[in-house]
């Protein structure tokens, strides 16, 4: 709810339980008169648009829908009658940035040829423009912009994978850079010694005309004539991409550092990440959510086994946290034969215990879909484990709570199963709290890995 580009009105957004149909409704706030002037609607779930955008005095705002199977924008009129596309080609729009004070230019983030990068682009709302895109050709990778109110000035961060993020005041209008703000000077003579190399960026084909995008990273003294241990990074649940050509400042020293021990390690999107790659894409996944991911995954790493054959395959692990906990459950669960080790940090094991905004919007509920739940929880099929596994939990979750792991901790008990398990007391999802914690967790995932999957390469 907010207002309604005045003070005399206010503007809602109804979500249905399923998240499937979004109605716009205008409140005159004198009388509390509500009328509805808009609808979308899914077959599979809908997007709240977080920051309506109001033009032309008022009398229209900006919409984002993937009605015509891409995350396009629309300008609606305020009495619902008139909707327009305004980005009609087949690319998704990431984010609006915002629309000139002239009222003549859409400005939105996007990038049509590259799922792992983002760039800022253009178009006239009059429709008489193609999309004119803004960053430079020579800055491949990903940039974001925070802009000012009038779209005069924005701070613009720009990174890759292998290159920390610089900040700098842009001016917008004519793009020229006013002030460097940060350049990360230490960080990247920090990490120097962690830079073996180019990431490789490869794009898998997996059958049924799919393309998966991944990355990969190498030990510093990589001999193609060897073959490594691979550790595979996974996620792959509809919340967040893996496979981005940006700083990683959550994991990526950790998987630098493990490379450089001696490791390859990589990560794959599957589809139901949110990808720009169309609604087909993201919501294919609808209703079986942990199914398709880690069947996509296993097929994205024998794709890459069969083009690097310095991968060895008797040597394989997995790690992931929260939904790539989840995932890396799954995988040690349904394909013991291919993955030797396992790390899963505060996971879902069961989806009926996770929250109503996440699970039922890409699950749907779950009386209407027990048999989807049961097949996209990895405690069910718990029985399958054969590797090396870790569970690591905070006790403290507030977000995918403790309780779940407990059972599955149960059922490996009830099947007689061999795994280890370390509790992080009061700590949260992000489990980071208190002296050292970080610092722990990341120890205790490398010192696992190394005990199970020793690192450094073997002759073919």
């Amino acid at each position: 709810m907010e207002r309604a580009a005045d003070s005399d009105s206010l503007v809602l957004q109804h979500l249905n339980r399923l998240q499937n149909t979004n109605d716009v409704l205008l409140a005159d706030a004198k009388t509390g008169e509500v009328h509805a002037i808009y609808q979308d609607h899914d077959a599979a779930w809908v997007d709240v648009v977080d920051d309506l955008k109001w033009l032309h005095g008022g009398k229209d705002f900006l919409w984002v829908s993937e009605q015509d199977g891409w995350r396009h924008v629309y300008l609606i009129s305020r009495d619902g009658k008139q909707v327009r596309l305004l980005t009609p080609d087949a690319f998704d729009v990431t984010e609006v940035v915002g629309v000139d004070p002239a009222e003549l230019w859409l400005y939105y983030e996007s990038s049509p040829e590259n799922a792992t990068q983002r760039y800022l682009y253009r178009t006239s709302l009059d429709g008489k423009n193609k999309p004119e895109r803004l960053t430079p050709a020579n800055q491949p990778g990903t940039h974001s912009y925070e802009v000012s109110p009038d779209l005069q000035w924005a701070i613009h961060t720009y990174s890759t994978f292998d290159v920390p993020p610089v900040t700098d005041l842009l001016h917008l209008p004519d793009l020229k850079v006013q002030r460097l703000l940060e350049d990360n000077a230490k960080l990247r003579s920090n990490i120097k010694d962690l830079i073996a190399g180019p990431t490789e960026f490869v794009h898998l084909d997996i059958g049924d005309s799919v393309t998966l995008d991944g990355w990969l990273l190498k030990p510093r003294d990589f001999d193609p004539a060897k073959k490594y241990p691979i550790l595979v990074y996974v996620y792959g649940e509809p919340a967040a991409q893996t496979v981005l050509d940006r700083w990683d400042n959550w994991n990526g020293n950790f998987h630098r550092a493990l490379a450089r021990e001696g490791y390859l390690v990589v990560s794959f999107d599957n589809r139901g990440t949110p990808a720009p790659k169309g609604r087909a894409w993201r919501k294919v996944v609808y209703g079986s959510v942990g199914v398709l991911s880690s069947k996509e995954q296993v097929l994205a790493l024998q794709a890459l086994e069969q083009t690097h054959p310095y991968i060895d395959s008797s040597r394989v692990a997995v790690w992931g946290r929260s939904g790539g906990g989840s995932n890396t459950l799954n995988l040690m669960f349904r394909y013991p034969e291919i993955y030797k080790v396992g790390m899963a940090v505060a996971p879902v094991p069961d989806q009926r215990l996770y929250d109503t905004i996440y699970q039922e919007r890409f699950m749907g509920l779950p009386l209407d879909n027990a048999d989807g739940y049961k097949a996209g929880s990895p405690i069910n099929f718990a029985e399958g484990l054969q590797g090396a596994l870790l569970l690591v939990h905070g006790s403290g979750d507030d977000n995918v709570h403790y309780q779940g792991t407990e059972l599955l901790v149960n059922r490996l008990i009830e099947l007689g199963k061999p795994f280890d398990f370390m509790t992080y007391p009061g700590r949260t999802h992000a489990i980071i709290e208190g002296p050292g914690t970080a610092y722990h967790l990341h120890s205790l995932l490398a010192r696992y890995l190394e005990e199970h999957v020793p690192p450094g390469p073997v002759t073919k």
